[in-house]
Parts: C-alpha cells; structure tokens; sequence
C-alpha cells in the first residue's frame, strides 16, 4: 500500500506539475503575470518567490493551478473599507508591501485601517494611519508591489497591463490550450522512453515473429517470418486482425494462408483452448514480430500516443451514441486503483500508466465544457467572433455553472468509484 500511495503521488504530481507548467510558460511568453504556481490544493506548506511568481507547495498533492493575474480563477485584491492593513514605503514615496495578514508582521510596517484603494488601474491606497481618523493619508502604489494574503503567502498585485485579459486573443488561446498540450508531449516522450525499455517494438503486422516451443503453431510448421494472410479465408491485414480471428476459435480448427517469400500455402490447425479473464480464448502460441532499431524506437511513443488517443475518441463517441452511463468514468479514485495495478507491473507498468493517464487529462480537459481548458478555449472563440471580449459576468456565470456541474459529476463518479473498488 505505501508503494501505491507514493506511485500515485509522483504520478499525479508529474501530471500536474507537466500540464500547469504549459499554462505557466506561455502565460510568461504573453506577457500575463503569474501570480502563483501552486502544486497541491489546501493549506500551503511551502513558497517561495522569484521573478514575480510565488511557488508554492500545499498539503494535498491531488491537483495544482496557475493563478494567472485577472483570470476567472484570480482572487481579488480589494480592500474593503475598515480592513486593517500594515504598509512599507519604498524611497519614492510607493507602497511595496500590503499586509493582509495575522499570521505576519511587517518590520517598519505602517498600521493602516483602509478607507478605499485602486490596486488594478489607478494603483492607490488610502487610509487612515494609526487609527488617527482625523486625517486620511493616500499613497500611490507601486506597480511591481506586492500583498500580503491572509494565508501569509505574499504574492504581487495585478495591475490591468499584466492581466490575463490585455494578453492578444491568439496568445490567450495558445495559453489556455498549453496544459494538454504539454500533458500530449508528455505522452509521447514516455512512450518513446519505453520504446528503448522494451526488448522489441511490435510492429502490428500479420508477420510471425516467435513461435513458442511446443506448440500448437510449432507443431504445425510455422516459423519466424511466415506472413498469416487469411484465417479461414477472411483476410488479416495485421496483427489485431489475426490475433482476434485465432482467439475467437478455441478448440475449433481453422486453416491459415500463410506466405513465406514468395511461396504460399495453407497450414491446418486447432488453437488450444486458455481461460483469459473468465472467457475461453484460443492460442497457438506465436509472437508478433517486432523491431529493434533506433527510429521504431523513438516512432514507439507516436504510434501509441495515437493508438491510446483513437482508442479514448472511440470510447467518447459511444457515449454520444449509447447514451451517458457514469461507469465510462473515473476519479481519483478509479486513478488510485490503476496506480496499484500498474505498480505491480514495475517500472514499465507505471511509465504506461502515466503516459495513459496523460493523454487522458488532456483530451478530457479539452471538452467544450465551462471550467475547463477546453470551455475557456470556447469562449476564446466565441470572443472571436463576436469581435468583442465577452462580457465578465457572462464569463462569471457560465464559469460557475460549469464548475458546479463538474462538482456533481465528480462526486457521482467518486462514490461510483467507491463502491466499484471497495464493495
């Protein structure tokens, strides 16, 4: 069990930590500040700051973010009249600092009870100072301050210049499509890497590669290299082809074609009957043929990225046309339980699992659905042709009501889940 726990946290966090850093990096690129780039939700337990962002590490390693200055996911730097407030001064006269803080004191910090500030265009504060309400103090704010929030992280205020929203269309939208976009390269380098792991890249041809001992194929004089062209008459154009037309027939005998240079012939046999998963399958006991050489190697992480993602839009297409059935999901609980089966399997079997798992946080997060990545690309476009920004409680209101239903599908697969893995 500790394994698990700490395979499923390194694999989470790897997914995270990859698919923010999308968001981060060409957030940076626009010109958009990022005013945190948290891994973990929950109470912090550790931050630091450099170049205007302030990193942070929290106590529940289950998802991340990127907090981007004036995005929909942005807490709101307004002082509200009567909160009380320490300042610092810098040389010209600017406030540096806000604390908003009880669980940090400022050194040199100046007691404020705030009476009104503007920390997006105007960047002004003013207040009274000591509790002395017989004057009102105002101070401008520096541009590059920062505030104190009441969680004791610090991180800088978000003047309109750096705001998500004055970014150019196109660099919002390359923006917001960054985090699957880095979770499908993260894919396909882990494919690749497994690709030099294993012994040999199958090819998915009808070409036999390994004939086992013994057996039935053996028996029948197949060998290395001969081409399986037909079963019972019906063509096989690969490997997924030959391999379910022999499965289908245990106990049953089949005639092959099989091709071998230029000769041809016909091989008559009965593939032995083997219990997989509770269903009776046939084998003859042959290999796929399968490469060694550097660029299948490398194509390795491709070909399957592409094979996993055929595999996820199949599976999405028959929810469009068989209906919705909650079993099509899983949460981080159905994740917990795949962690534990893949980490049985080693290393390879986690590496697999991640790059999986990648592909699927991705295509998932690309959903038109509000709150998501792919929700938020939609209301780029929708901006686009209205050839105006949407307005921010259009934005607000469908934001919120994607959220909460997400909330609810989440919490319908988590308990699905429960009972699935633990009843």
């Amino acid at each position: 069990m500790i394994i698990t726990i700490i395979t499923f946290i390194i694999v989470f966090g790897v997914l995270v930590l990859v698919h923010e850093f999308g968001h981060y990096y060409f957030a940076k690129r626009a010109g958009i500040l990022v005013r945190e780039f948290s891994i973990g939700m929950g109470p912090k337990i550790w931050w630091h700051r450099k170049n205007g962002t302030t990193y942070t590490i929290r106590i529940l390693p289950l998802g991340g973010y990127v907090r981007m200055a004036g995005a929909q996911d942005d807490d709101e730097d307004t002082l509200r009249p009567g909160t009380p407030v320490s300042i610092q001064v810098g040389e010209n006269d600017k406030v540096t600092l806000i604390n908003t803080s009880k669980k940090s004191t400022l050194f040199n910090g100046i007691p404020m009870q705030v009476a009104n500030a503007d920390l997006v265009d105007g960047l002004w504060i003013e207040g009274y100072i000591n509790d002395d309400e017989s004057e009102l103090k105002r101070y401008d704010v520096d541009h590059d301050a920062s505030i104190i929030e009441g969680d004791g992280v610090q991180v800088r205020i978000a003047p309109r210049d750096v705001q998500f929203q004055s970014a150019s269309l196109p660099q919002r939208i390359i923006t917001n499509f960054a985090g699957p976009m880095n979770n499908f390269i993260l894919a396909v380098v882990v494919f690749a890497i497994l690709g030099f792991m294993l012994s040999g890249i199958p090819t998915n041809s009808n070409v036999v590669g390994e004939v086992t001992s013994n057996s039935v194929a053996q028996k029948a004089g197949l060998k290395s290299g001969d081409k399986i062209t037909a079963v019972n008459g019906k063509k096989t154009s690969d490997w997924t082809d030959l391999s379910s037309a022999i499965s289908s027939k245990p106990d049953k005998q089949v005639t092959l074609t099989v091709k071998h240079n230029d000769n041809k012939k016909t091989v008559k046999l009965t593939p032995d009957s083997v219990t997989q998963e509770k269903k009776k399958v046939g084998r003859i006991g042959i290999m796929e043929e399968q490469k060694t050489d550097f660029v299948s190697r490398i194509s390795y992480g491709f070909t399957q990225f592409m094979a996993i993602v055929s595999l996820i839009f199949g599976v999405l297409g028959h929810m469009l046309t068989h209906g919705f059935n909650v079993n099509d999901f899983g949460g981080p609980v159905a994740i917990y339980a795949g962690t534990s089966t893949a980490a049985s399997y080693g290393i390879t079997g986690v590496l697999n699992f991640l790059a999986v798992l990648s592909i699927n946080l991705g295509i998932v997060n690309l959903l038109p659905i509000p709150a998501l990545d792919g929700g938020k690309i939609l209301l780029n476009f929708i901006e686009a042709i209205r050839r105006k920004p949407n307005s921010e409680r259009f934005e607000g209101t469908v934001t919120v009501i994607g959220f909460g239903l997400l909330m609810l599908l989440m919490l319908a697969v988590t308990w699905n889940d429960i009972q699935r893995y633990f009843f």
